[in-house]
């Protein structure tokens, strides 16, 4: 097969993948904190399982791509599909049926476990992809999620009736059978010579590697964005719920949402190559920052449909320009440390950030939550100010 023919075949099938995958993690944030309320012995409790999930994600992310420099991505990611999506979505399911908060949260446990290995999907572009197709490539990955920002609503809401006499189970049967999809899928996975681990290449120390400028702002605005965009996410049913919302027009706002996650990521590879990261950081901190106005002044459908959608573009610009500034820190010998320190540290974040989420709307209000996000976006703007200056210094030098 040509080279170009199986660069872009790789692409598609990590694109089917994390359009799958999405699917799956809309499905469990959209239910996670509703079947949390239920199952839940106290109301604090209502997101633990989605908490529970970001910490199955900390836990096994810096394994997985440990696990994958040795074996290779395509069996690293069919194991994490297998364990995390089918095992997590089958157990969900039984946990409804019995009514046991604990084990649903062990469902979710293991879904955070199939997020972990598939939060590599936009790295595993990388390894397929050629030097000048890489930011596109992951921009295109990520683009998987559009078709999902339509489906996983709709996987959410109009399928909670499809079990008999298990009430919202039927979304989480889905996602089993979606994660099988996947592994057919990854079995067609090519990855090339120069994309697997070589086995006793040169790999610097990974101390050295983290002082690199690039490293730290790609960890930071990743880790933050992240962060910001699952708290929000993670609140926004609840407070919907709480001002009368149906779960069909919850349903909508987070497709939307999603829509603004990905429906970007057709155009941000070709804009980081035209005018830098750094500008396209300042960029996405920006539109952060226009969501936080828009919610805090309002909560009709409308103010939870432009902010929503709005944190979801923001999130785009920077966690995708993000991990194409970190695929320039290291060495393919050096990727597996690399990606698993940088995806620790995030979903550390965001697990606190989703566990958080319900107490801090509880106890803020949702218009204080979104304020409360202002000085962490700020962070991220200095930080891109300061590399688009690098990068016009080097320039000219």
């Amino acid at each position: 097969m040509p080279v170009l023919s199986l660069e872009k075949t790789n692409v598609f099938i990590l694109a089917l993948c994390q359009m799958l995958f999405i699917i799956a993690a809309i499905t469990a944030m959209t239910l996670g904190g509703v079947i949390g309320i239920q199952l839940s012995p106290e109301p604090d409790f209502a997101t633990l399982a989605i908490a529970v999930m970001m910490i199955g994600t900390v836990l096994s992310t810096f394994p997985a791509s440990l696990l994958m420099a040795k074996i290779g991505r395509r069996l690293g990611f069919i194991l994490g599909a297998s364990i995390g999506g089918l095992g997590g979505g089958l157990v969900c399911v039984f946990a409804i049926a019995v009514e046991s908060f604990s084990l649903f949260c062990f469902g979710n446990f293991l879904l955070g476990i199939y997020q972990g290995f598939a939060m590599y999907y936009r790295f595993a572009a990388v390894d397929v992809a050629s030097a000048a197709f890489r930011s596109r490539a992951i921009s295109l990955v990520l683009s998987g999620g559009i078709a999902a920002a339509f489906i996983g609503p709709w996987n959410a809401s109009a399928l909670v009736d499809l079990l008999d006499n298990i009430p919202m189970g039927g979304p989480y049967l889905m996602i089993a059978l979606q994660a099988v999809i996947v592994m057919m899928l990854l079995s067609q996975l090519k990855v090339p010579a120069s994309g697997e681990p070589l086995q006793g290449a040169y790999a610097r120390p990974l101390k050295s590697i983290i002082y690199q400028s690039n490293f730290i702002v790609a960890l930071i605005s990743a880790s933050i964005a992240y962060a910001i965009m699952i708290l929000v996410m993670t609140a926004t049913p609840l407070a919907m719920k709480a001002q009368g919302f149906d779960i069909t027009q919850i349903a909508f706002i987070m497709q939307w949402h999603v829509l603004g996650m990905f429906s970007p990521s057709f155009v941000t590879g070709h804009l980081i190559t035209r005018f830098g990261v750094g500008k396209i950081l300042f960029i996405g901190s920006a539109v952060l920052a226009g969501s936080v106005l828009i919610a805090s002044s309002g909560q009709t459908l409308s103010h939870y449909l432009i902010s929503l959608t709005l944190v979801g573009v923001g999130w785009n610009f920077l966690f995708v320009t993000a991990s194409s500034l970190l695929s320039t820190t290291h060495t393919e010998a050096e990727r597996g440390k690399v990606q698993g320190l940088n995806d620790f540290v995030i979903f550390s974040l965001v697990a606190v950030g989703s566990l958080l989420a319900g107490q801090l709307l509880h106890w803020l209000g949702w218009e204080n939550l979104n304020l409360l996000m202002l000085p962490f976006i700020l962070v991220v703007t200095v930080l891109a100010v300061c590399l688009s200056l690098k990068q016009r210094y080097l320039l000219k030098a």
